[in-house]
This record gives structure tokens, C-alpha cells and sequence, in this order.
């Protein structure tokens, strides 16, 4: 098993919880690097795993489109979110109060992983944390995330939305899963770059509040189960 470190970062701003990641990233690529240049004294590669709730905030992926963000800097302060150009995978996406983002730093060469191979154990780790709550997801094709109805046009939604970056076979970035998203926030982008498709949270889709200490216990196990980590302290 591969120990990895796990940080509950609480509510924390994008940018300082960006910046935590990029120094954890660098760590583990300087850690590769310097191992691939000694016949010993190898260094230990320890991942990371942090949790997260950030204040009102879009995010761009590197791929995205600027017109999917359809209000200007005004309306952005009006409603006390912010805005950035982020280096990570994908199109344009909200985080937000009752949302867990996550962010695994791992070493996917280490744990035998491709990238593609990467993402579809954390779609499926969503998909298993949220059918304990009676909650049916899946994957759709050629879209990465975790949604609902995929067979239904017009009643297609995204739960959980995913973007990563890996670089030297380290990823970072992860994962938004909507817990008690407020959802309206929704409403001033075009989620994931797509117009014909909606956004839910797992409140929703009960009808009640969500206990998010324990989805996120939940989420913790099926991590251990997918990736075979252990986490230490």
C-alpha cells in the first residue's frame, strides 16, 4: 500500500489552497527526479490527498472557453465570488460553500496508473460514495465527471465534475462533488462548457441536507479501496 497524507484544509481560498497543491506536486516530481539520479538513498514518494470547501469561486480549465463564463467582473463581486484561469483539465466550473473538493498529489507511476486510468477510478469513487445514499450515477461518454440520467435527453445532469492536471506522471487538482451546493450559482456559467445539460447535488437529489463530515469519511474509504492507500499522519 502507498501511504499518503490526508488534510482536511476546511474552508480555504482556490488560490491558497492552489498554491499548497503546486508545492506538494513540485515536492513529488523533485522527489522522482532526484530517485531516478542515485544508485541509493533513494527518497520515500508519500501522495496527498486534501479536502476542501472554497468561498465562491469559477474556475477555467486550460481547454475552456471564456464565453462559458456569461457575467462580467460587476456581477462577479455583486454575488462575492471570484475567478481564475486555472492550469488543470476541462472546460469551466463553480465551487462553493457545501461542495467537497478534492485533491489528490499522487504518483500515478507508482501506483501503475495511466492518466485516463487515474480519472475513472475517481468517477467511480464518487459513483460508489453517493449510491450508499441511494443515489444511481454513471459516466458519460466523452465526458469526464459523475452524472445522473445519462439515458434521459433533457434530464442529463452532473453531480460531481472532475479536472485534473499530471505532469511527470503526478497528478493534481481532482474533483467537486455537489453535497449542499447552492446550485443557482450554476446558473451564471455554462457548467463544463455544456448548454444542454444541468448540474444537481446530492441535497437535491434526497430532498435534505447532507451530512458532509461523513461523505467525506465515505469518500475516504472508497479512496483506500480504489488507489490501495493507507493513510498516515
Amino acid at each position: 500500500m502507498i501511504n499518503t497524507i490526508f488534510e482536511d484544509l476546511g474552508t480555504c481560498e482556490y488560490k491558497t489552497a492552489w498554491d499548497y497543491q503546486e508545492r506538494l506536486f513540485d515536492e513529488i516530481i523533485d522527489a522522482k527526479l532526484f530517485n531516478r539520479s542515485q544508485l541509493s538513498d533513494i527518497k520515500t514518494i508519500v501522495g496527498h490527498l486534501l479536502f476542501v470547501e472554497h468561498p465562491h469561486v469559477y474556475t477555467l480549465g486550460k481547454s475552456g472557453v471564456e464565453n462559458n463564463l456569461l457575467i462580467n467582473d460587476q456581477f462577479l463581486a455583486k454575488i462575492n465570488a471570484t475567478y481564475y484561469k486555472s492550469n488543470r483539465g476541462g472546460d469551466i466550473t463553480y465551487h462553493g460553500p457545501g461542495q467537497i473538493v478534492g485533491y489528490p498529489i499522487f504518483d500515478l507511476e507508482l501506483m501503475e496508473l495511466s492518466v485516463k486510468g487515474y480519472i475513472n477510478k475517481l468517477e467511480e469513487i464518487i459513483i460508489k460514495t453517493i449510491a450508499e445514499y441511494g443515489i444511481e450515477a454513471s459516466r458519460l461518454e466523452g465526458a469526464t465527471g459523475v452524472w445522473l440520467d445519462i439515458d434521459k435527453p433533457g434530464k442529463t445532469r452532473k453531480i460531481c465534475a472532475i479536472g485534473v492536471k499530471a505532469s511527470r506522471y503526478v497528478s493534481m487538482h481532482g474533483f467537486a462533488l455537489n453535497v449542499n451546493t447552492n446550485l443557482d450559482y450554476f446558473s451564471y456559467i455554462n457548467p463544463c462548457g455544456f448548454i444542454d445539460k444541468g448540474v444537481t447535488s446530492m441535497e437535491k437529489e434526497l430532498n435534505r441536507a447532507v451530512d458532509i463530515n461523513e461523505v467525506k469519511a465515505k469518500l475516504k474509504k472508497h479512496f483506500i479501496n480504489q488507489f490501495h492507500i493507507k493513510f498516515i499522519e
